[in-house]
């Protein structure tokens, strides 16, 4: 019998209403009249409420919030034999489209994720920290960098504040020399942005790696070379239909290991948490966390793979 235990961030996507808490905490308590629901207070507060649970006897524990949420209860979860779910109430929540669920849940998903089906989704290590959706270096680091300083100005970014950036950003980056190490080879050279990612979507519709699978073992890598402004432009229209990987100044494979190192520290976001470095070595960690999901959904999971 699942034991269930309930996270839920009520700052989540610029504050979580009244009527939306409540329809979650109805549906656990009606199926587990036992469960147990906290509500975070400040960040990091979901990694120690999701290690009191664990602690607690919790079998499963429901996050409800967005992508930063979910990320700090699954570094309690890691090496427990847990099953972690996402209820969306976040901006971007941008690894709950691994899971094959929607960014708002019907009637029928609420079924679907109450049933608790689970599949074992592959880990990102960085220098060891954990990343469950992604990790980029580059452009969009030094993007999540300028984002990050204005939310711990202002309280809060806007879509139209994070757009803001995105576009900044791209006409002022400048490319960094690094040594890329793979497959036990190396080359030296300068690269506008690289990315190891698990899941497929990034900052709400950005498909940067859009053939990943969630459970192959393997990180998809999108390694983009020096480009010029318009060359730049032009890629970013791209990458919300995932066309952007046809083009030849993009390198798209796939790694169980990776290493990039600078001359000079430099930014890395995990999941949109900020890293600086002068070295980064990169892995897979196969089917290290368990994660409810929709069979019927639009996943990132092999159909052959069995279940968690």
């Amino acid at each position: 019998m699942a034991k269930w235990g309930v996270i839920i961030n009520p700052a989540a996507g610029g504050g979580l209403s009244d009527d939306k808490r409540q329809v979650i905490m109805k549906k656990f308590n009606r199926i587990d009249d036992s469960a147990v629901i906290k509500f975070t207070e400040q960040p990091g507060h979901a990694t120690q409420l999701a290690e009191e649970m664990i602690n607690k006897g919790i079998t499963h524990i429901a996050v409800a919030g967005g992508d930063g949420t979910f990320n700090e209860a699954a570094k309690a979860a890691l090496g427990n034999d847990i099953i972690l779910g996402v209820v969306p109430t976040g901006t971007g929540n941008d690894f709950m489209q691994i899971s094959g669920f929607s960014d708002v849940f019907e009637q029928f998903e609420w079924e679907t994720f109450l049933n608790a089906e689970a599949k074992a989704v592959d880990v990102g290590d960085c220098n060891g920290n954990p990343f469950f959706n992604g990790m980029g270096i580059g452009f969009d680091a030094e993007m999540t960098a300028a984002v990050t300083e204005d939310r711990l100005r202002t309280g809060r970014i806007s879509r139209a504040k994070y757009n803001y950036y995105i576009v900044k950003t791209l006409l002022g980056y400048k490319e960094r020399e690094l040594t890329f190490t793979r497959d036990g080879s190396s080359t030296t050279e300068k690269c506008f942005m690289t990315t190891c990612s698990i899941g497929r979507r990034f900052a709400g519709n950005f498909f940067l790696t859009p053939e990943a699978i969630a459970d192959d073992g393997l990180l998809d890598v999108l390694h983009i070379n020096p480009l010029k402004l318009m060359k730049r432009m032009s890629i970013l229209t791209q990458v919300p239909k995932g066309t952007h990987i046809a083009d030849p100044l993009i390198e798209y494979f796939r790694a169980s290991t990776l290493k990039l190192t600078f001359s000079q520290k430099v930014a890395a976001h995990l999941d949109g948490e900020l890293i600086f470095s002068d070295a980064f070595d990169i892995r897979i960690i196969p089917g290290a966390l368990k994660l409810i999901y929709n069979p019927a959904g639009n996943h990132y999971f092999n159909q052959n793979s069995g279940k968690a």
